[in-house]
């Protein structure tokens, strides 16, 4: 890879279009400088991860994804108390529970254990079936419906025609639903 300086000018230069990118999916401008410098940071912090395969940005743009991803799942999880100037910490804290001790809102429900454990075991079946393909036909797959990138981004990175780049998608699904048919849903019924 090049230099550490050359990799720094390269990342500020892609700095606006990340910044953009994060805002699209957060709305919020510090939650969106916050994802971009923790991406930028996990680039500088390994260099060496990035092996090349694909473009710095489409690289830097795959750990945004995570950054962005990690932060929408964080938010869903806190909640943010607003003290008032008239009121103490104490206060507020005593408003989020009723006289007899109990919490105002009860505890959302905890969804399906199981469906949630099934879920992570079907990742994995899909990820060894992923394996099975062939690597190129594999990466489009992953480019394509994992890191969302667009057909022109993609026939460029890996210098495919528009038409060869579907043929390769149609041919990955196939072998995925063929995979998953045997491998999955085949030990469903």
């Amino acid at each position: 890879m090049t230099s550490l300086s050359s990799l720094h000018q390269q990342l500020e230069a892609m700095r606006p279009v990340l910044f953009r990118f994060a805002m699209l999916q957060l709305r919020n401008d510090s939650q969106a400088e916050d994802a971009v410098q923790e991406a930028l940071l996990a680039v500088l912090e390994k260099p060496d991860s990035f092996a090349g395969q694909s473009s710095l940005r489409t690289y830097v743009t795959g750990i945004l994804k995570y950054k962005i991803i990690d932060c929408l799942r964080a938010a869903n999880k806190e909640v943010c108390l607003q003290i008032d100037d008239d009121e103490s910490e104490a206060d507020l804290i005593d408003s989020l529970f009723t006289k007899n001790g109990h919490t105002q809102e009860p505890p959302k429900a905890w969804g399906n254990p199981d469906a949630s454990l099934e879920q992570k075991d079907f990742f994995r079946v899909l990820e060894v079936c992923l394996e099975k393909l062939p690597a190129n036909t594999a990466r489009v797959f992953m480019m394509r419906e994992w890191l969302e990138l667009e057909t022109e981004e993609i026939c460029k990175e890996l210098a495919l025609t528009t038409s060869n780049l579907w043929v390769l998608l149609y041919r990955a699904r196939l072998r995925l639903r063929e995979c998953l048919d045997l491998n999955w849903f085949a030990n469903k019924t």
